[in-house]
C-alpha cells in the first residue's frame, strides 16, 4: 500500500516540479530533476523518469525535449501563458473595489498559475501601492452572501454608509427610518471601476442600486424575495447603457446630435447596434434611452458643444439650468 502510495505522490511531485520549474523558455536536465524529487522524499532512477514524463504526456502535459547541451525538459504549454498572467494581475490590481492586502493575496495566487520565472516577472511588474483601493475588506464576504442569498431566492439585510463632510462614516436611513436595509437582490453589476449590487425596492416598485464595498453586516434574510415581471426580464447590459455612474434616474428617450469626431466615444458608451441617423454637416442623430441625473449631465458635459441634446425640450431645459446653476458658483 505504501509503495502505491509513494508512486502516486512521485508523478504528482513531477508534474509540480515542471509547473514550477519549467517553461517554454526554462527546462530541466533529467539529473536536475532526479535531484529536485530527492529533496522531497523521492528516489528515482533515470529510466523510471523518462517512463513517468512519458505517463505525465499521455495525460495531457505538453512537457519537450531541447536538444541543448545538456539536453533539458520543460512544459511548454499551460493554460495561461505569461500575457495572460500580467492582464489578470493588472485587472486585479486596478480594481478600486479590493484592498491593497486583498489584491496582493490575489496576485500571489496568479502568480503560482504560472512558472517561477513567469512569477518573478510579474512581481516585478505590478505595483500597488499608491493606487486608490478600497478600505472595507468585507467585500468578498458581502459578495459571496449576495450570490447565496440569489441561489436561495432570499432577501438581504445590510446597512449602508456614506462619507460626511468630515470624512467620516455614516450609516445612511433607509425610506422606513431605520438604519436597516431589506432588498431583493437581483444582480451584480462591474461598472465605473466598482462593484454595485442593484436590488428590487419594494416601497419604489423600481430598481436601484448600492455600492457592494459601502454595504455592512449584509446577512441573507429569511425572507422570500420578491418575483415579478420586471425582475424575470431584467437585462443588466441595458441597464448599464442607461445609467451613468450608477446614478438612478428618470429612463428617458433622448435624441442627441452628435459631432462625427465624437462618434467613437459615443458608441464605446451605448455600442455598436445603437441606433445613428444622419444630419447634415458631420453631424448624426443618436437615439438612446438614459437616465436623466445630474452624472448624465457630466458626461455629456465632457463633450463641450460636441454633442447636444434635441429632444426632448424638457431635458433639454433642465441640462441648461443645471449648467447654469455651476456657472453660478463661478460668477
Amino acid at each position: 500500500m505504501a509503495e502505491v502510495v509513494a508512486s502516486k505522490l512521485k508523478l504528482l511531485h513531477l508534474a509540480r516540479i515542471f509547473e514550477r520549474e519549467t517553461d517554454d523558455g526554462h527546462g530541466l536536465t533529467a539529473p536536475q530533476i532526479i535531484g529536485k524529487l530527492a529533496e522531497v522524499g523521492v528516489n528515482v532512477e533515470r529510466k523510471t523518469l523518462y517512463r513517468d514524463i512519458d505517463c505525465l504526456r499521455a495525460f495531457g502535459y505538453n512537457i519537450l525535449k531541447y536538444n541543448r547541451a545538456p539536453v533539458e525538459y520543460g512544459l511548454a504549454t499551460r493554460d495561461f501563458q505569461e500575457q495572460e498572467l500580467l492582464l489578470l494581475a493588472d485587472a486585479v490590481q486596478s480594481s478600486k473595489f479590493l484592498t491593497e492586502s486583498k489584491s496582493r493575496s490575489l496576485v500571489e495566487g496568479i502568480g503560482k498559475l504560472g512558472s517561477k520565472y513567469m512569477d518573478e516577472n510579474l512581481r516585478k511588474q505590478v505595483h500597488v501601492e499608491g493606487r486608490i483601493k478600497s478600505q472595507n475588506e468585507s467585500v468578498f464576504y458581502n459578495i459571496d452572501a449576495i450570490q447565496r442569498a440569489i441561489s436561495l431566492r432570499r432577501k438581504i439585510e445590510f446597512r449602508y454608509f456614506k462619507y460626511d463632510e468630515h470624512k467620516k462614516r455614516v450609516t445612511s436611513k433607509h425610506g422606513d427610518g431605520s438604519e436597516i436595509y431589506k432588498e431583493t437582490p437581483v444582480q451584480l453589476a462591474y461598472m465605473d471601476d466598482e462593484y454595485y449590487l442593484i436590488v428590487w425596492n419594494d416601497k419604489y416598485a423600481g430598481f436601484t442600486h448600492y455600492r457592494v464595498d459601502r454595504m455592512q453586516n449584509l446577512e441573507v434574510s429569511s425572507e422570500t424575495a420578491t418575483r415579478n415581471d420586471e425582475i424575470s426580464s431584467f437585462d443588466v447590459a441595458k441597464h448599464q447603457q442607461r445609467v451613468f455612474g450608477m446614478f438612478h434616474g428618470e429612463s428617458v428617450g433622448v435624441t442627441l446630435l452628435v459631432r462625427g469626431s465624437v462618434m467613437s466615444a459615443i458608441v464605446d458608451r451605448f455600442g455598436k447596434d445603437v441606433e445613428v441617423l444622419p444630419a447634415e454637416d458631420g453631424w448624426a442623430r443618436v437615439c438612446v434611452t438614459v437616465m436623466a441625473a445630474p452624472t448624465f449631465y457630466g458626461w455629456l458635459a465632457t463633450f463641450g458643444s460636441s454633442v447636444q441634446i434635441e429632444e426632448p425640450q424638457s431635458l433639454r431645459q433642465a441640462y441648461a439650468g443645471y449648467l447654469s446653476a455651476i456657472l453660478e458658483n463661478y460668477q
